[in-house]
C-alpha cells in the first residue's frame, strides 16, 4: 500500500455516542447540532512566562493564537465557545495578557457563550477574563474535560496531551498536530502557538486507544487521515 493510499484528505463528521462532532483544519472541533466551537491548550502567555525564566522566545504566542481562534470563530460563527483548559500557561498568565489582548478575547465572547474548562495549568480562572468556568461538561452524553481519563467506560473529549503526527513523505520526516480519535474519544490538538506536540506513539496514548486510532494530521489546507501504520516515533 503506497503512502497516498494510506494518507487520504478527511472532511468527514464522526459521532461520538449521540454527539456529531467534525474536526476542523484550524485545530479546533465543530459541534454543529449545538453550534459549539471547541478548542483546547491555548496556553496564552506562555512565551513571557518562558522569558521570566530566562528563555527568550518572540513575545507574540498571545496574539498570534487569539488570531487563529478568532479566525476560527469568524468562519464558524459558533453560539458557543468552550476551551478545554491550559487556556493560560500559569497562574499569572492572566494579569500578564497585553490589554489589547484581553480586549481581543472579550470581543470574541460578545454575544455567545463562553466556558472555559480548568486544566492542570490553569486551576481556576478569573472574571476578569469573561465567560463561566467548570472543571467539565457534559453535552449529549460525551463529557469534555481537560485531561482524558483511561478509565472512561462512556465517551470523551479532552485536550492536555496536544497530539501530533510524525510520518515519511518524499524521503523526510513530516511531523504536524493532529486529532486523535477512536470511537470513544477524541483528543485535540493544542491551539496555542507555543503549545507543542506529543507524539501519538508515545505511551501516554497507549491506555486512551486500546479500541483503536484514528489520527488527522492538520496539513496544509486540509486534514489527512493517516494510516496508524504509517506513524512514526520521533
Amino acid at each position: 500500500m503506497t503512502l497516498a493510499q494510506r494518507m487520504t484528505v478527511t472532511e468527514a463528521a464522526f459521532m461520538l455516542g449521540r454527539l456529531t462532532i467534525v474536526p476542523d483544519i484550524s485545530g479546533t472541533l465543530w459541534l454543529p447540532e449545538e453550534r459549539t466551537l471547541v478548542v483546547a491548550d491555548l496556553h496564552l502567555e506562555k512565551g513571557s512566562a518562558y522569558a521570566a525564566r530566562g528563555v527568550m522566545l518572540p513575545p507574540y504566542d498571545s496574539t498570534a493564537t487569539l488570531a487563529a481562534l478568532t479566525a476560527a470563530i469568524l468562519r464558524l460563527q459558533p453560539r458557543c465557545v468552550i476551551a478545554l483548559g491550559d487556556s493560560f500557561h500559569d497562574r499569572q498568565a492572566e494579569e500578564r495578557l497585553a490589554p489589547q489582548s484581553l480586549a481581543s478575547l472579550r470581543l470574541l465572547q460578545q454575544g455567545r457563550d463562553w466556558l472555559w474548562i480548568t486544566g492542570n495549568h490553569d486551576p481556576s480562572i478569573s472574571a476578569r477574563v469573561g465567560g463561566e468556568s467548570a472543571g467539565a461538561i457534559a453535552l449529549s452524553g460525551v463529557t469534555l474535560r481537560h485531561e482524558p481519563n483511561p478509565t472512561e467506560t462512556g465517551y470523551e473529549i479532552a485536550g492536555h496531551l496536544h497530539p501530533a503526527a510524525k510520518v515519511r513523505m518524499r524521503g523526510r520526516g513530516l511531523r504536524r498536530r493532529c486529532f486523535a480519535l477512536s470511537p470513544r474519544r477524541c483528543v485535540m490538538p493544542a491551539l496555542g502557538a507555543y503549545a507543542g506536540g506529543l507524539n501519538l506513539r508515545d505511551a501516554a496514548f497507549r491506555p486512551l486507544f486500546r479500541e483503536g486510532l484514528s489520527a488527522h494530521l492538520l496539513g496544509d489546507g486540509r486534514l489527512f487521515r493517516i494510516d496508524p501504520r504509517l506513524l512514526l516515533p520521533d
